[in-house]
């Protein structure tokens, strides 16, 4: 009988590539050989990225750029199909999901205990290193096994490719610290700020405002919890606010000013939207004046798990955050849907043989 490192796989399979700006293919790429602590997945499910959706657009993400051909992809679910061959992490047949950052050293000193800022960090589908580290947009892909997470059969794999970004908002929301009982605000309603809402809702958060410029993102962060809706054009509504936290996920530096402005004397804002790079023109002073916390987010390290079991338990409601489905072979239809924040919310592909053109 076939043991699972048995398993024939093709020597190459479908993947969405970014060549430069705009121009985006489905590409038949290499399976690469698995290394012993290596475990093949079979990709189900990915969901698109800001990241991803600058390489597209701009051959570029802030100050990542393309030198070569990229495999996007790092928000991703599936099922082992190979385990890997010294016997470590899950078996042929579990359904997993990614931890797709690998912490390394660099030139520049960084906590321990906090590995998300590693100099050297890498992470699927980047281009910030070269040769680039290619993502998990495929229908299969060769991960170590320290990278998979085994879900429990209460989690279906379309809203197991949430975790990771829902992983980015945990980070967000634990870098303010207790939440239970404060006032919350989140600005921007996109993916993450939606997320941020539900993980804000299932920390106890006693009031949850969200702000978003259009109506579909404040429809989604009403869905997973939020009590209270602004356009983010209305200033005034969302300065008096006066919220103890403040979590700004929108990107921009007009976001970044509402935050500073809704927040209560004594409050706390953490950054999770990345601006782009360079100086940016906020009001600064009130933060000084009203002694505010101003707190950078990065990505995430455990949270991951945290993710898991609070999906596992049901106590994190997410599901309304996905607005869209497409197979691959509609992959561009599927980024230039997902470009547009007024209408979707996080959009997924999928790769399995739904994946393929009907």
């Amino acid at each position: 009988m076939a043991t699972p490192l048995d398993v024939a796989l093709p020597a190459t399979g479908p993947a969405l590539v970014a060549h430069a700006a705009g121009d985006l293919r489905i590409d038949e790429v290499p399976l690469p050989r698995p290394a012993a602590h290596e475990a093949v997945v079979e990709v189900l499910y990915g969901g698109i990225c800001g990241s991803d959706l600058h390489y597209w657009l701009h051959g570029a993400a802030g100050e990542s750029i393309l030198k070569a051909p990229l495999v996007l992809g790092h928000e991703i679910s599936g099922t082992v199909v190979r385990q890997a061959a010294d016997g470590s992490g899950p078996q042929a047949g579990t359904a997993v999901a990614v931890h797709p950052a690998t912490p390394g050293p660099g030139d520049a000193r960084y906590p321990a205990d906090r590995p998300n800022l590693s100099p050297g960090c890498t992470y699927l589908g980047s281009a910030a290193r070269y040769p680039h580290k290619d993502g998990a947009f495929s229908r299969y892909v060769t991960l170590p096994v320290r990278m998979l997470r085994p879900l429990p059969d209460s989690i279906d794999l379309r809203t197991a490719a949430l975790i990771e970004p829902a992983s980015v908002a945990w980070h967000a929301v634990s870098r303010a610290g207790d939440v239970r009982g404060k006032t919350a605000l989140v600005i921007g309603s996109g993916p993450i700020g939606a997320l941020a809402v539900a993980v804000l809702k299932r920390a106890g958060a006693a009031h949850i405002t969200a702000v978003d410029l259009h109506p579909k993102p404040l429809e989604i962060a009403t869905a997973v919890g939020a009590d209270q809706v602004i356009n983010a054009a209305d200033t005034e509504a969302i300065a008096a606010v006066e919220a103890d936290v403040v979590i700004e996920s929108s990107g921009n530096h007009h976001g970044l000013a509402s935050a500073i402005r809704g927040a209560v004397r004594g409050g706390t804002v953490v950054m999770v939207g990345l601006l782009p790079t360079g100086m940016q023109p906020v009001p600064i002073s009130l933060a000084i004046t009203r002694e505010l916390q101003l707190l950078g987010s990065f990505r995430f390290n455990d949270e991951i798990d945290d993710v898991i079991a609070a999906l596992a338990d049901g106590s994190l409601h997410i599901e309304p955050v996905i607005t869209h489905e497409f197979p691959l072979a509609d992959a561009l239809h599927a980024f230039e849907v997902a470009k547009d924040s007024t209408s979707s919310g996080k959009v997924l592909l999928s790769f399995g043989d739904a994946g393929q053109a009907q």
